[in-house]
């Protein structure tokens, strides 16, 4: 008679390694260095490349000695420029990123969801029916119009109730009405609107030390808004109830967050033009690395924005040198598969 074999005891399960809330932390800090590098980056070659090319010591020469002969290009026509860009950029990134959470739709963008159009067809409305055509003047009113487009959108695509495809809806119907207002004014009286020609479509081309100064306090007004808005928006993620046992103030929240986006939307289109797909398509790639977690999300948004339409502005201005392609119209044509391919793969909406 043969002995069976005794029972195996059950193997023990492996335990599966997790990183430490503190690995994570160096982790995305080390990210976020490598990020700010990258604009560095940028923020030369932006510097360097236009119609003619400058070398780094020339770059150099120009930023610092004033008897260069870079010095005018770098300083009256690249460096307002390329500044411009930065702050374009983080106003477009941080408002993405904000409405996305706001709304709990991946598909927000302020060029989706209406918010520039209103503030062009506000600007555009400034410009042809009160003569208005400087920066100090039609900022105002691109604010104006860029707290309405938010507020009406968000209100007709449902309000607390909003699904990704009603406000997706809702935008795409201001966007076409707002618009169709601006092309039509255009069309109306061309001949004073004959200077916005290039900055409909999105443009850094016209630049100026001027206009840096007159943008800064109302971007850095909305980072400084944007950025205290990180841990309301992850409470307010986990439901209005538990924002609400939490501490939060989902009505607050919600208003703060609309103020943002409309700083951050309306002086940035007041100075370039509407510029689309950029506060859609950083937030999708900067959650790859930091998750949903606003607190991370936002500052890399800040800083990888910028990367992203200075890198699209480089590009324009090599690409036909030594005419140019507006950014607005780089951003679009790049930024159109990206938008495809999120709807191709079913994750960008969900009714």
């Amino acid at each position: 008679m043969s002995a069976t074999a005794p029972p195996q005891a059950p193997e023990a399960a492996v335990p599966i390694p997790r990183r430490s809330a503190g690995a994570r932390r160096l982790s995305r800090g080390a990210g976020l260095a490598v990020a700010s590098a990258l604009l560095a980056v940028v923020l030369v070659l932006s510097i360097s490349f236009g119609a003619r090319s400058l070398s780094v010591g020339q770059v150099w020469d120009g930023l610092t000695d004033p008897a260069s002969p870079s010095y005018t290009v770098v300083h009256q026509m690249r460096l307002p420029r390329t500044l411009l860009g930065l702050l374009v950029g983080v106003g477009l990134g941080l408002a993405g990123a904000v409405m996305q959470a706001l709304t709990r739709n991946p598909l927000a963008d302020p060029g989706l969801l209406g918010v520039n159009a209103g503030a062009s067809a506000a600007v555009v409305s400034a410009t042809w029916l009160f003569g208005i055509g400087t920066f100090d003047g039609y900022i105002w009113f691109a604010l104006a119009g860029a707290a309405a487009a938010t507020t009406f959108g968000y209100l007709i695509g449902g309000g607390r109730s909003a699904t990704p495809v009603r406000l997706a809806l809702a935008g795409a119907a201001l966007n076409a009405a707002l618009f169709s207002y601006v092309s039509a004014a255009m069309l109306l009286d061309s001949a004073s609107l004959q200077a916005m020609r290039f900055w409909t479509v999105g443009s850094l081309a016209a630049a100026t030390p001027s206009t840096v100064v007159r943008v800064l306090p109302f971007i850095a007004a909305g980072v400084v808004v944007a950025l205290g808005l990180a841990r309301p928006l992850n409470a307010l993620a986990l439901g209005e109830d538990s924002a609400v046992a939490l501490g939060s103030r989902p009505t607050a929240i919600r208003a703060a967050a609309i103020v943002a986006v409309t700083l951050l939307c309306g002086a940035a289109t007041a100075a370039c033009g509407p510029i689309v797909f950029v506060g859609l398509m950083v937030p999708h790639v900067v959650r790859v690395v930091t998750g949903p977690d606003l607190r991370w999300l936002l500052p890399y948004c800040a800083v990888l924005a910028p990367v992203v339409l200075l890198g699209a502005d480089v590009l324009g201005r090599v690409l036909v040198r030594p005419a140019e392609i507006q950014v607005g119209v780089v951003t679009s044509v790049l930024g159109g598969p990206v938008f495809l391919y999120f709807l191709r793969r079913g994750k960008a909406v969900r009714a």
